[in-house]
């Protein structure tokens, strides 16, 4: 038997019974009492008649315990003793390590965990490979220079807008439906795309495939999130979910380039749909069907906000996307119109948020959770870094190392195979070493990847420059949203775990978006200069975007080590008890 698993039958506790009457008031759940398992209490004291002092709340946490085994026994503790709490860890960590109830074998939680992982996969195949056939786009469907940019930016542009609604949605109606809505919809203008003919076609398409992801991607977040309960278990699902990012950037750049060398583009499109097939084949079976569970929580739309914020965004990301691309750059009068009104949406949100909204989409309260603010800044930047790298690392290997497509997919390698290694090692060690310490590794990466583009000379050696930097990339990449992933859901409540992927997902679009921008206006500006030099000036705006992101981490963010532990519900309860019994 692994160290997951756990052993079935025995005594039923009064976790059981509780978890299947959630009808049952909040106070009356805090006036039940502690479950405790101590080797040393007989079971058969829960059973036999024996009598039991229960005094103080019992904290129903985000899974119920599942029954215990002959071997183990149950004593009644009270909570208020915060060091009897702290002695006994057994139960938090036993909880930690199993299988959640909510799958009723092993098999259930893998094809889960396929589903999940697979469209985090998914996604990126769609962002990374893209970039490498939409040259054979543009020469197939005659795309003007000017116009290149929207099929790319129309997919992440709605992502980035809609995030924060589908989380809403995700928290009034269920993780489930929202998930399954987005694949559904993802796979069916993925087969559409495949048969554009048009540019204006490819983009519409691309725009309403960009709605698949902002209802698959925090909603797969709050699934996870929502399904473990803080320690070892939940560390090794998280990890193995950032892990397939840089898999899913790897296989989207390789079938790119093979689609765009050796078949009609459509086939990019349709291999895909028919890897997101897999994944709604999964989720029909195995995605814990959370709607009632979801709609007793009361968790009410804001819909003034979601208008205003999401019409805010599109005109804010659109005129900086396009701004370098314009015909008279940042002075083109659509682009200061559109940024100007989107910036007053945005404002007025900020408004509505704060003081307008019976049930904000972004509550205020939220930044009360100690070094999450900081946090969020620290993210932006680094997930911009990862933009600013994916495309122009990517532009540096072709335009002047002279990589064919292929080539590219191949220097790609460590990036994919180190992301897998340290999905699978950092499983294990996010409990071990302080979130802080992992966060700051991740940083360092960042920066030294930014170096090595920065400091290439001409005729680098792959293997001096690019081989390193794309270890550090990977490093960069899934460590900071492994831990950043774990925090963030362990630190909000259940009813707020569609935020929570919502908030991780819109913090990784928009600044990429954001900095990706900015990095498009150096590029520009600098091409008199010489490609390379001007490649070179955008690597050095990534090493100073890496270094704040840095600065802020270690200033400004500190996260402990991802054990098992009580969840911010159970914590709250037991907050409400002391409160009450002073």
């Amino acid at each position: 038997m692994s160290r997951f698993e756990q052993g079935d039958g025995g005594p039923i506790t009064d976790a059981d019974q509780i978890h299947n009457n959630p009808g049952i008031e909040q106070e009356k759940i805090i006036n039940e009492p502690t479950l405790r398992t101590s080797a040393d209490q007989p079971s058969e004291d829960i059973n036999q008649g024996k009598k039991i002092k229960r005094e103080g709340p019992y904290i129903q946490p985000a899974e119920p315990p599942r029954r215990l085994s002959q071997s183990q026994s149950a004593e009644i503790a009270t909570p208020g003793d915060e060091e009897a709490l702290d002695s006994d860890r057994a139960p938090i960590e036993r909880l930690g390590r199993e299988r959640p109830a909510k799958f009723k074998s092993s098999g259930a939680e893998l094809a889960f965990c396929y589903s999940v992982i697979a469209s985090q996969f998914m996604s990126e195949y769609f962002v990374s490979g893209f970039n490498v056939i939409l040259p054979t786009l543009i020469k197939d469907l005659s795309i003007p220079q000017a116009s290149a940019v929207w099929p790319a930016s129309a997919f992440a542009l709605v992502s980035a807008a809609f995030f924060l609604p589908f989380g809403r949605l995700a928290d009034m109606y269920g993780g489930y439906p929202v998930y399954l809505f987005g694949l559904v919809w993802f796979t069916i203008w993925t087969i559409i795309a495949g048969f554009a003919q048009t540019d204006l076609m490819l983009d519409f398409c691309r725009a309403l495939q960009g709605l698949g992801p902002a209802a698959f991607l925090p909603s797969g977040v709050m699934l996870i999130g929502s399904t473990y309960r803080p320690g070892p278990r939940k560390n090794l699902v998280f990890s193995i979910y950032g892990g397939a990012a840089p898999l899913g950037f790897f296989a989207g750049v390789f079938i790119a380039g093979v689609t765009g060398s050796f078949l009609q583009f459509g086939w990019y499109f349709w291999i895909g749909a028919m890897l997101v097939s897999t994944t709604i084949v999964a989720a029909i079976f195995a995605i814990p069907n959370d709607i009632e569970e979801r709609k007793a929580m009361g968790v009410q739309m804001d819909w003034l906000g979601s208008i205003f914020i999401v019409s805010g965004l599109i005109l804010v990301i659109f005129a900086i996307t396009d701004a370098s691309h314009a015909p008279d750059g940042w002075r083109t009068q659509y682009i200061y119109v559109t940024l100007t009104v989107g910036a007053l949406l945005i404002g007025i949100s900020f408004y509505i948020e704060g003081w307008v909204a019976a049930n904000p989409l972004l509550p205020f309260d939220l930044f009360q959770v100690p070094y999450l603010s900081a946090l969020f800044v620290a993210l932006f930047f680094s997930d911009g870094v990862l933009g600013i790298f994916l495309l122009y690392a990517t532009l540096y290997m072709q335009d002047i190392m002279g990589a064919s497509p292929l080539q590219v997919a191949a220097w790609y390698v460590p990036m994919c195979a180190g992301g897998c290694m340290i999905s699978i090692v950092g499983g294990y060690i996010l409990h071990l070493l302080p979130g802080t310490v992992l966060m700051l590794i991740g940083g360092g990466a960042w920066v030294g990847n930014s170096l090595l583009f920065a400091l290439a000379p001409e005729g680098a050696n792959y293997w001096a420059f690019i081989f390193p930097a794309m270890i550090c990339a990977t490093m960069g990449i899934d460590i900071i949203y492994n831990v950043a992933n774990i925090f963030i859901t362990t630190s909000l409540s259940q009813s707020r775990q569609g935020l929570a992927g919502a908030l991780i997902n819109s913090l990784l679009y928009l600044g990429i978006a954001f900095l990706l921008a900015f990095a498009d206006v150096i590029q520009t500006g600098t091409r008199d200069v010489g490609l390379k030099r001007s490649y070179q000036s955008v690597f050095w705006y990534q090493f100073a975007c890496s270094v704040l992101a840095l600065v802020i981490m270690i200033g400004f963010v500190r996260i402990r080590k991802a054990e098992s532990e009580m969840t911010t519900d159970e914590r709250a309860a037991l907050e409400v008890h002391r409160s009450r019994s002073r």
